[in-house]
């Protein structure tokens, strides 16, 4: 016993002791509750708050819960604190940083299930911590940091973000200065569904994209194509719509070129008449809902199929049947729009899948949720490897599942990051106890919660749901699925869209005739296309490639008696 306690002692001695802190202020007129994200940075420019990423590194952050905070009262960020990528302050080496803060304001939801929720709302700007309306911040002071300083350093929140109204962020002040105002309207829907589970009113935006001719054809009526995808300020299903060319000869500026051609072929008759919508479903857990109905995010696939779309086609006029409905999207729009035609399969007509996020869980990007005992790591007798979470089309890691996790913790807790890792648990997860969404992976630990995986299973797995339920859903998606998806993707989606090929494969009565492309060595957002063109070229048409393969699998499928000539002129 006595050696140990030598042992101890020495180390205690040994042991450097940090003492450096950073306390943060913020001049408020009343108590605020949220959470403090501290950046720090070797770089001058951009802001620090504007650096932090989970690839590559490039700035250091410290996350600190802040419940009540009173005016002028110190948050501190110490050697406890935790940050990413560097776990604590004590491990940066001595020198001088580029430092500022952001406090994320949380308001009180007081949700329809009884629980009262602190969570940061979306101000407009679509779910971005850094640039959200009425967070305070600081401008980026340089500080010396040494962690074995016992030396106080501080920090003043004396900024607030500005409001966004009157800006070219905001989508009514767009709608209203748009060119394009002949086709493009945007409508602020506010959905009875959404604003009972929140408890306070919540909206949907939509951008509604009109077909050549509408004005001048009064008695027409049209089918509607659904674009899914993140929040955007402005219309971009896919690309711009611009009415005027852009400067030519800059290769910068080939998106606007490419929106600037898809507005042309829109009003050139080039492309079938449709109603193109584009929906926006920010809320208190990201930039975007997924649009299936969830325990947490509340009932966005109700609220999106069963009012707003219905009040659009009575509005502008769409058929409203299910035969003249299609979808398409990528990446989080890529889930979405396969979720959309399984959820819904009497109610779309077809889906254009690419780079869906996990639609198998064996296959949560890196991670088998079934099979695997933790997320961050795999383990053997001697040893453990890291799970990748994100790499170059080549193969090279750029991040691994572990740091990711980290770095959104750092963002916020209890499911608070407002991203990616984050909005999958809100979105797939029962609500927890405390009201908050139930954790399926620890955050610090990466241990896996088998019992929320078996709800995820049940619920979300969109491969797992059509093997159970092909004796009545197959007949229904026949000529619907069409997915594409890159074999280098980023984020490994690839392999779950393997994982839904091979148990579609496996179908009977009807077998499943769901189409499938991958690209070799094409990274994320790969949507398929002519091997000719580059990646970016089959991007920039990707609608032109895909509503004309709509709208003729409509025309094959319309019910005898359907409108399909009004709208064909």
């Amino acid at each position: 016993m006595r050696s140990v306690l030598v042992l101890v002692a020495a180390f205690l001695i040994a042991s450097p002791s940090f003492a450096q802190r950073i306390e943060v202020t913020i001049p408020a007129n009343a108590p605020l509750t949220g959470h403090l994200i501290l950046v720090i940075a070797k770089k001058n420019s951009p802001e620090p708050r504007m650096q932090l990423e989970e690839t590559y590194v490039s700035a250091q952050a410290f996350g600190v819960d802040v419940a009540d905070l009173a005016p002028n009262h110190p948050i501190v960020v110490d050697d406890k604190t935790i940050g990413y990528p560097r776990r604590s302050l004590a491990d940066l080496e001595p020198g001088d940083y580029n430092v500022q803060a952001v406090f994320n304001v949380y308001e009180q939801f007081h949700l329809a299930s009884g629980k009262t929720l602190w969570l940061p709302p979306d101000k407009g700007e679509g779910q971005h911590w850094n640039r959200k309306p009425g967070n305070p911040y600081n401008t980026p002071v340089k500080l010396h940091i040494d962690p074995e300083s016992k030396q106080t350093l501080k920090l003043t929140l004396d900024k607030v973000i500005a409001p966004i109204e009157g800006t070219d962020r905001d989508p009514a002040f767009i709608a209203a200065h748009d060119p394009a105002a002949k086709w493009l309207k945007y409508i602020h829907f506010r959905s009875e569904k959404l604003s009972r589970f929140w408890g306070r009113d919540m909206y949907l935006g939509v951008w509604v994209l009109l077909p050549d001719g509408f004005d001048s054809h009064p008695d027409a009526h049209y089918p509607l194509v659904v674009y899914q995808d993140h929040y955007h300020p402005g219309f971009a299903a896919p690309v711009p719509f611009i009415t005027t060319p852009p400067p030519s000869g800059e290769a910068h500026l080939a998106h606007l070129a490419a929106g600037y051609k898809f507005f042309q072929d829109w009003t050139s008759g080039r492309l079938p008449r449709v109603i193109l919508i584009y929906v926006q479903s920010a809320n208190p857990y990201y930039d975007d809902s997924y649009d299936v109905d969830s325990a947490n995010v509340g009932p966005y696939g109700s609220a999106i199929n069963e009012e707003l779309i219905p009040a659009i086609e009575q509005k502008y006029r769409g058929i409203g049947q299910g035969w003249a409905r299609a979808t398409f999207g990528g990446s989080t729009g890529g889930w979405e729009s396969l979720a959309t035609q399984v959820f819904y399969p009497d109610m779309y007509n077809g889906t254009y899948t690419a780079c869906p996020d996990p639609i198998d869980f064996h296959a949560y990007q890196n991670v088998d949720l079934y099979t695997d005992t933790n997320a961050f790591v795999r383990r053997g007798d001697f040893g453990e490897v890291p799970i990748a979470a994100d790499r170059k089309p080549d193969g090279s890691v750029i991040a691994d599942t572990g740091g990711s996790y980290r770095y959104e913790y750092v963002l916020g807790t209890h499911g608070r990051s407002t991203d990616q890792w984050g909005i999958w648990q809100a979105v797939f997860s029962p609500a927890g106890p405390d009201g908050y969404p139930k954790e399926v992976i620890d955050p610090l630990t990466g241990d896996i919660d088998k019992s929320t995986v078996a709800y995820w299973h049940d619920h979300y797995d969109l491969t797992a749901i059509m093997q159970r339920d092909w004796p009545t859903l197959g007949p229904k998606l026949e000529g619907k699925l069409h997915l594409t998806v890159g074999d280098g993707d980023t984020y490994f989606l690839n392999n779950a869209v393997h994982l839904l090929q091979s148990a579609l494969s496996d179908t009977r009565n009807p077998h499943s005739d769901a189409t499938f492309q991958y690209g070799p060595g094409m990274p994320h957002c790969y949507s398929g296309g002519p091997s000719e063109y580059t990646m970016e070229q089959n991007r920039d048409n990707w609608a032109q490639r895909v509503i004309p393969q709509m709208v003729e699998h409509m025309l094959k499928t319309a019910p005898s008696g359907a409108d399909t000539k009004s709208w064909r002129y």
